[in-house]
């Protein structure tokens, strides 16, 4: 049985923040982490192309702030704010609230575990050889500035009769330092031959003890969709999780 450790999930609490910022009590906990489930399943199914990485949700008293960090934000957005106006009647119709849309621009794709899992993903797709999809996505990133980067597939590689694990390394990718910047990211590329998982772990530095990661200040601030004046809660997002039970956990939805 496999010991391995979730590296966002290892690290939240310590420079890692929350990817769902909200409180509930027992009874409605179960509902609220499951309803986060299905918002984040709906963005990333309708706007696959968009290359998003991350989804956070936050949650005041009667609405739902939901922020989205894509590299194509304009897929996102569409002509004229068209695309954007629908998702959010959408998220209500999910959340059963007011929602709100605040998209970021992801500055360096190169440097996201998920968009370059995708990007391997999609190579394979393509019949590319495995091993020169991988070398080729290992350069990008570390040309970008990573210092570290590990890669694993797994799957019917090169269409072999029996699955097998390639994996390829470039760098430092320290799992067990807390203060390490690790981002994870996973995909799958659906092959004639069966489906391929693909992981990719990229170690971007160390953070400072005492503080946590700020998305926020590493993308661009493009769009903003909102029905209204927002009431409650702090500016720009809803109550964080007070309690171990109450919180909502940002892995339920990764």
């Amino acid at each position: 049985m496999g010991q391995k450790v979730h590296p966002t999930g290892y690290r939240i609490g310590t420079i890692e923040p929350w990817r769902s910022r909200w409180y509930a009590n027992k009874k409605n906990f179960g509902a609220m982490l499951l309803q986060d489930k299905k918002i984040r399943d709906h963005i990333r199914k309708e706007f696959g192309s968009a290359g998003i990485p991350r989804v956070e949700i936050e949650r005041t008293g009667e609405a739902v702030n939901v922020i989205i960090y894509s590299a194509r934000p304009g897929v996102l957005v569409g002509r004229k704010g068209v695309r954007v106006e629908s998702l959010k009647n959408e998220l209500q119709e999910i959340s059963g609230k007011t929602c709100h849309l605040t998209l970021h621009e992801v500055k360096r794709p190169e440097l996201e575990a998920k968009l370059v899992a995708e990007v391997i993903a999609e190579a394979l797709e393509k019949r590319m050889a495995f091993r020169r999809a991988i070398k080729r996505a290992i350069q990008t990133t570390m040309q970008s500035g990573a210092k570290g980067i590990k890669v694993e597939v797994s799957g019917r590689l090169g269409g072999a009769e029996m699955a097998r694990t390639a994996k390829e390394r470039e760098g430092r990718v320290p799992l067990s330092t807390l203060q390490a910047h690790v981002d994870y990211g996973t995909a799958r590329g659906k092959t004639t031959y069966g489906i391929i998982g693909v992981k990719v772990w990229i170690y971007k530095g160390d953070i400072d003890r005492g503080t946590k990661i700020d998305f926020r200040n590493t993308a661009s601030m493009t769009a903003r969709a909102d029905s209204g004046p927002r009431r409650g809660g702090r500016p720009g997002g809803g109550r964080p999780g007070g309690g171990g039970r109450g919180r909502g956990q940002g892995q339920g939805g990764r």
